[in-house]
């Protein structure tokens, strides 16, 4: 259980990836013309993305709430990954502005649910941050 804090760190940062790369993708087409755009495949990059993310972020978060009982946090980091799966899997029927909206919602629902386990895991000095 001593790996709860890194698991939550790199799972929090796995989402802000997803949040930056919808965000600055759009920008770097624009900004090369598009010749790019050819070798870049998003929606690869989004499902690459998930799957690195979601057994980390279940992982953290399961392992947040039998260490630390707070099931809202639970919940909110569960809406997020739910948001960003139904996102994914719904990517080629919503327009770009979409994606990107409920792409940032989601990972930001799953950053704030780590860093609150996180917060939670220091305050409670529970054993499994002992490794930060």
């Amino acid at each position: 259980m001593k790996t709860h804090p890194i698991t939550d760190k790199f799972a929090a940062g796995l989402s802000i990836a997803c949040a930056l790369h919808c965000l600055l993708v759009p920008s770097f087409l624009i900004v090369t013309s598009g010749a790019a755009a050819l070798s870049i495949d998003n929606e690869f990059i989004h499902w690459a993305i998930l799957f690195l993310a979601l057994p980390i972020s279940i992982y953290a978060l399961v392992t947040g709430v039998s260490n630390h009982k707070d099931n809202i946090v639970f919940l909110i980091g569960l809406v997020g990954l739910i948001t960003l799966i139904a996102t994914a899997l719904s990517e080629s029927f919503l327009s770009e502005a979409y994606v990107t909206i409920f792409t940032l919602i989601g990972s930001a629902l799953v950053v704030y649910a780590h860093a609150q386990n996180y917060q939670l895991c220091k305050e409670l000095e529970c054993d499994c941050h002992d490794i930060t």
